[in-house]
C-alpha cells in the first residue's frame, strides 16, 4: 500500500508540474490568472508570481486588475523580496487609492521597508528611509488598525539609530580620539533626548572630555594670542561632569564620575594659585 500511495503521489506532482508548464507556456492569460490564484492560496508564491508577472501588462486598465496587483505584489512579501513588495505595494496605492485594500497595501509597503533596515552596526541608509515611510503612513491612515504595529516598527527603527550613533560616539571614545567622541555625544544627547542610552552617553561624554583635558597641553598660539586651552577643557569636562551627576544622581558610575570630578578640582586649583 505504502509503495502504491508514493507512486500516485508521485504522479500526482509530475501531473501537477506538467499542467502548471503548460498553463506558463501558453498565450491565454485567463488560465494563468486561474492558476496562480489557486498556487497563491495553496502558498506556491514563487510560482504564482511566475504567473501574475506574466500577465500584468495584459489587464492593465481591466476590473481584475486590482485584484491582480494586490496578490502580485503580496507574492514578493511572501517570498521575502522586499524591495520589490515595497515598490509594488506603493504603485498599488497609487493607483488604487478608493480600495478596500489600500489602507493594508500601505501598511505591508512601510513592512516592506522596514524588512530592509540593516543590522546598526551597518549604513542605515534603508532605516532612515523606512522611518520615513512610516511616518508617511501615520500621517495618511491616523487612525490605522495598524496603528500599534506600525509604532512599534518605528520606535524600533529610531533605537536602530540610536545605537548607530552610539556605537560611534563610544567607538570614539574607545580609539582616544576625544574632540569627536565629545562632538559625537553632543550631537546625540541633542538628537536623542528621550534615549535609553542617554545615561550611558552622558558618562562617556564626561569621560571624553576628562581623559582630554587630563591629557591636553598647557597653552596653544593662536591668531588671537596665547589660548589657555587646558583650563578650558578643563572647565568644560567640569560642566559635562555637573551635568551628569544632576540628570542621573543615582547612576552606577556616580563614584568614578565622582573621582573625576575630584581630580578635576584638584587641577583647577592650580589655576586659582596662579591668578
Amino acid at each position: 500500500m505504502k509503495k502504491l500511495f508514493y507512486i500516485l503521489l508521485t504522479f500526482t506532482i509530475l501531473s501537477s508540474c506538467s499542467e502548471y508548464q503548460k498553463v506558463l507556456k501558453a498565450e491565454e492569460i485567463a488560465p494563468k490568472f486561474k492558476m496562480a490564484e489557486s498556487l497563491y492560496d495553496e502558498g506556491e508564491f514563487g510560482k504564482a508570481n511566475r504567473l501574475f508577472a506574466q500577465i500584468v501588462p495584459n489587464y492593465r486598465g481591466k476590473p481584475q486588475a486590482e485584484k491582480l496587483m494586490y496578490l502580485y505584489s503580496m507574492t514578493f512579501f511572501k517570498l521575502k523580496e522586499y524591495y520589490s513588495s515595497g515598490y509594488q505595494f506603493e504603485r498599488f496605492v497609487a493607483s488604487y487609492p478608493k480600495s478596500e485594500k489600500v489602507e493594508e497595501a500601505a501598511f505591508f509597503s512601510v513592512k516592506s521597508y522596514y524588512m530592509q533596515s540593516p543590522v546598526y552596526t551597518k549604513d542605515q541608509t534603508e532605516t532612515k528611509e523606512a522611518i520615513g515611510k512610516i511616518q508617511e503612513f501615520i500621517n495618511l491612515f491616523p487612525e490605522s488598525k495598524y496603528a500599534e504595529e506600525t509604532n512599534a516598527l518605528f520606535k524600533e527603527l529610531e533605537f536602530k539609530l540610536e545605537e548607530k550613533a552610539y556605537s560611534i560616539a563610544k567607538q570614539y571614545n574607545h580609539v582616544s580620539d576625544y574632540p569627536a567622541s565629545i562632538k559625537s555625544f553632543d550631537n546625540f544627547v541633542f538628537d536623542f533626548p528621550g534615549s535609553n542610552l542617554r545615561e550611558k552617553a552622558f558618562f562617556y561624554r564626561l569621560d571624553s572630555a576628562y581623559k582630554l583635558a587630563m591629557n591636553s597641553i598647557e597653552y596653544r598660539n593662536t591668531l588671537n594670542g596665547i589660548e589657555h586651552i587646558k583650563l578650558i577643557r578643563l572647565n568644560q569636562a567640569k560642566e559635562y561632569y555637573n551635568a551628569f551627576k544632576k540628570a542621573f544622581s543615582d547612576s552606577e558610575h556616580v563614584q568614578v564620575a565622582d573621582n573625576m570630578a575630584t581630580v578635576l578640582d584638584e587641577e583647577l586649583k592650580k589655576y586659582d594659585n596662579k591668578s
